[in-house]
C-alpha cells in the first residue's frame, strides 16, 4: 500500500500547520528590508516540511493541552532547519537548491551568512516565549550539536579513513538532532517526561534512516540527477556511507580509485565511482542499514499510546524508506 503524504502524514495536523505557516511569516518579519526579503526567499524555497509536521504530531500523540505552543514550537523547528539550509549552501557553494536559486547565489555569502544568523537568533527569540528554561536547555544544547556536526563534516572531508562510526556521529549532527529537537520538544511541551526518550530515539534513527536513503538515492537516480548529485559530493571529498562501504568491500584498483576520489575531490573518475560502488554491493549494505534504522525507529514509538497521530510517525517513516524501494 502506497502512503498518501497529504493524505497519511500531513491531514492530522493540517489546520496547526496552516497556523504555523503564518507564524512563520509572522517570524521573519524585520524593520531591515533585505533581512526580509532573504528570509523570505529561503523560507518559501522549503521542501515539505517534514521538521514541524513531526513536530505538531508527536505533540499531539503526547497529547498536548495547548496546540497554540505546539504551533510555535513547529515554526521555530522550521526556522532553525531554513537557517541551517542557508548556511549550509554557503559552505558548499551552492548555487541551487531544489531547483530554485540559493540565498548566496541570488545575493551573496555575506548577506546569507547574516541572515541565517538572523533566523537563529529569531528562533530562539521565539522559544523564550514558550517559557520554558527545559526547552531552551535542549535547543541551545542541540544548536551547538548541530553545528558541531556540521564542522565534523568538514573535518571528515578528503579523508578516506572515515568510518561509519564517524559518518553517523556526523550525521546525528547535521540531520537527526534538529528531528529529535522536534519530538522531545513536543513531550516537554506536552509536559510528559516519559515520552521524552522514545520520541528522541524515534526521531535519531528516523534521521539516521533518512540521510543514509539520501546517500543511496544519489547512486540510484538518473543519470542527469546521479551525475550532479554524487559529482557535488565527489568534488568536496564527503565520504558517505556508500563510498565508506565500497571501500570495506574492495581491493586493488577499485579500491584505490575510491580512495583517490574521496582524498583528492574532483570527477575525473566519476564513472568509475558510480560503478564500482553498484557492484561492490556497498548499496544493499546502505539500504540493510537503513531498514535498521527504520525499525528502530518505529519500535521505539511503540511506547506511546496508540493515535492516529503515532500512526502517522510511523507512516512518514515507512514513507522515507520506500523512496529506495
Amino acid at each position: 500500500m502506497a502512503i498518501d503524504f497529504k493524505l497519511d502524514i500531513l491531514a492530522p495536523v493540517a489546520d496547526d500547520f496552516a497556523e504555523m505557516d503564518r507564524l512563520i511569516n509572522e517570524g521573519i518579519s524585520s524593520k531591515v528590508a533585505l533581512v526580509m526579503s532573504v528570509s523570505k526567499h529561503v523560507v518559501e524555497a522549503g521542501g515539505k516540511r517534514m521538521r514541524p509536521i513531526m513536530c505538531l504530531l508527536a505533540a499531539h500523540a503526547c497529547g498536548v493541552p495547548d496546540m497554540v505552543q505546539a504551533q510555535k514550537l513547529a515554526a521555530i523547528i522550521e526556522m532553525l532547519h531554513t537557517a541551517t539550509l542557508v548556511h549550509d549552501d554557503v559552505v558548499d557553494e551552492s548555487g541551487l537548491r531544489r531547483g530554485k536559486p540559493t540565498a548566496n547565489a541570488t545575493w551573496n555569502n555575506q548577506t546569507a551568512v547574516l541572515v541565517g544568523d538572523f533566523l537563529i537568533s529569531r528562533a530562539f527569540d521565539l522559544l523564550v516565549d514558550l517559557n520554558s528554561m527545559v526547552l531552551l536547555k535542549d535547543f541551545s544544547t542541540g544548536t551547538c550539536e548541530i553545528a558541531e556536526g556540521e564542522v565534523l563534516q568538514l573535518q571528515a572531508q578528503h579523508q578516506p579513513d572515515t568510518n561509519e562510526a564517524t559518518y553517523l556521529s556526523i550525521i546525528h549532527g547535521k540531520t537527526s538532532r534538529l528531528f529529535e529537537l522536534a519530538t522531545e520538544g513536543a513531550a516537554i511541551l506536552a509536559g510528559k517526561d516519559e515520552y521524552r526518550e522514545p520520541l528522541r530515539r524515534f526521531a535519531g534513527h528516523f534521521g539516521n534512516a533518512f540521510q543514509i536513503i539520501d546517500d543511496i538515492l544519489d547512486y540510484t537516480s538518473d543519470a542527469e540527477t546521479l551525475g550532479k548529485n554524487i559529482g557535488d559530493d565527489l568534488m568536496e571529498g564527503k565520504p558517505t556511507l556508500p563510498l565508506i562501504s565500497a571501500l570495506q568491500n574492495t581491493q586493488g584498483e577499485q579500491h584505490a580509485i575510491i580512495r583517490r576520489s574521496i582524498a583528492t575531490g574532483g570527477v575525473s573518475e566519476l564513472q568509475d565511482v558510480i560503478a564500482i560502488v553498484q557492484s561492490s554491493g556497498a548499496l544493499e549494505y546502505c539500504q540493510q542499514r537503513a531498514h535498521e534504522e527504520t525499525g528502530h525507529a518505529i519500535a521505539a514509538l511503540h511506547h506511546l499510546p496508540e493515535s492516529p497521530y503515532r500512526q502517522a510517525l510511523i507512516n512518514l517513516a515507512q514513507m522515507a524508506l520506500h523512496r529506495i524501494q
